[in-house]
């Protein structure tokens, strides 16, 4: 990326749904490699829709709100349907066994699974929540199934009705045997994953590390000074936004920064994920002690996430204006976190109350000043990959804005 034209601070609309996110290269191929050796079982199991649809409805089956929505058409899903009618192939679909409880995570094949389920049931739910009856639309007008729903068939056509219900539909199952732990599914689900449209990281960590950390992101998302600073009232539908606030507390709360990125963001996210399980009457004194200080340090700590991240916002935004960080091609994620946690270091220093409009001007001047400087354009620039440069623009931010 050329970053000589940091001064002028160019700005591309992105497009109404979506935030316009500058690619860094080096962090795309840092996400390309390995992470950490592991060994995982996985096997085949055949399901039919009906015993599917049931472990679905009881749980036993999980694709959580935290993954990406429901997004197929009706058209597309009575296809799917038709398919089990006809008796034509079907990928299968990839399912993790969770250590905690042996539930099985949804990797690939939400909307397969959802899609049945809805027609199980009846009812068509659309990606804007809108309800309606399911019934087989757009299929061929010489279909023998075109327009019927599921109690249609069930009434009209018993035999097909059954064959729908014994249809089989393959899943392989993996459970990770080393490290003992669930590691991994971060990485199965990235690499897994074939939907239409490939999940984003933060899409990816938002199902896997679901918690109460994960909704106060979501929470922090909604802040009206941090919507004004990424350039875009409603949420991104890929969760980069969210991505962006993780990796400023991130960087901030955990230092020295080691690369890749992606596995980073990946640790602090499980490290900060929940807190321990609620202890009961049959536990010891000492557990229960035990536990009830732990989630009295994990409340202090998301709290504390939330008056730096609220109080860093409110700042940025009143000194740097809306959309500082869209410099040439969307928003510059290096530039965002270096600002970010220079002006978090530095935000007692930082009169938000009684802010003069030479002291914003004065502000507005260093930044100028840190986006020339030569030194800082490289530690931001696209080709940086090691741990110094990331280092060295988060010390140049803080020492021009802030000396």
């Amino acid at each position: 990326m050329d970053l000589n034209l940091y001064p002028a601070r160019n700005i591309i609309t992105p497009m109404a749904s979506e935030i316009d996110i500058a690619k860094i290269k080096s962090e795309e191929e840092d996400g390309e490699t390995s992470l950490r050796p592991y060994e995982i079982l996985s096997y085949p199991a055949d399901f039919t829709l009906e015993v599917l649809v049931k472990k679905w409805n009881d749980g036993d089956i999980k694709s959580p709100e935290e993954q990406r929505n429901y997004i197929w058409k009706i058209e597309k899903a009575s296809k799917l349907i038709e398919s089990f009618l006809l008796n034509l192939p079907v990928p299968p679909i990839f399912l993790y066994q969770a250590r905690q409880d042996n539930s099985l995570l949804v990797v690939d094949g939400h909307q397969r699974l959802r899609s049945i389920a809805y027609f199980f049931s009846g009812r068509f739910q659309h990606s804007n929540g809108q309800l309606e009856p399911f019934n087989l639309v757009g299929l061929h007008k010489k279909s023998p199934f075109a327009n019927a729903s599921f109690g249609q068939l069930q009434s009209s056509d018993p035999k097909a009705f059954n064959r729908l219900k014994d249809s089989v539909l393959r899943a392989v199952i993996m459970k990770q045997l080393h490290p003992v732990d669930d590691t991994s599914i971060v990485e199965v689900f990235s690499r897994l994953n074939t939907g239409g449209v490939a999940l984003q990281m933060q899409e990816v960590r938002n199902c896997v590390y679901s918690g109460e950390f994960n909704q106060w992101l979501k929470e922090l998302n909604r802040n009206e000074d941090w919507r004004n600073i990424v350039g875009k009232k409603p949420a991104d539908n890929r969760m980069r936004d969210v991505e962006l606030i993780l990796r400023f507390l991130a960087l901030y709360y955990e230092s020295p920064y080691e690369k890749p990125m992606k596995e980073f963001l990946n640790d602090f996210m499980r490290t900060n994920r929940r807190p321990p399980p609620q202890p009961n009457e049959k536990d010891s004194v000492t557990k229960r002690n035990t536990a009830e200080a732990e989630r009295r340090a994990f409340d202090t700590r998301m709290e504390e996430f939330s008056k730096l991240f609220t109080k860093t916002a409110r700042a940025v935004h009143m000194f740097l204006g809306g959309k500082p960080f869209h410099i040439i091609h969307g928003l510059n994620a290096a530039v965002f976190d270096s600002v970010f946690v220079a002006f978090a270091k530095h935000i007692d220093r930082v009169d938000i109350a009684k802010a003069s409009a030479a002291q914003i001007s004065h502000m507005d001047t260093k930044y100028k000043q840190l986006l020339a400087d030569v030194q800082y354009k490289t530690a931001t620039s696209s080709a940086t990959t090691d741990e110094g440069m990331v280092e060295l623009r988060l010390l140049r931010a803080s020492t021009i804005l802030f000396s």
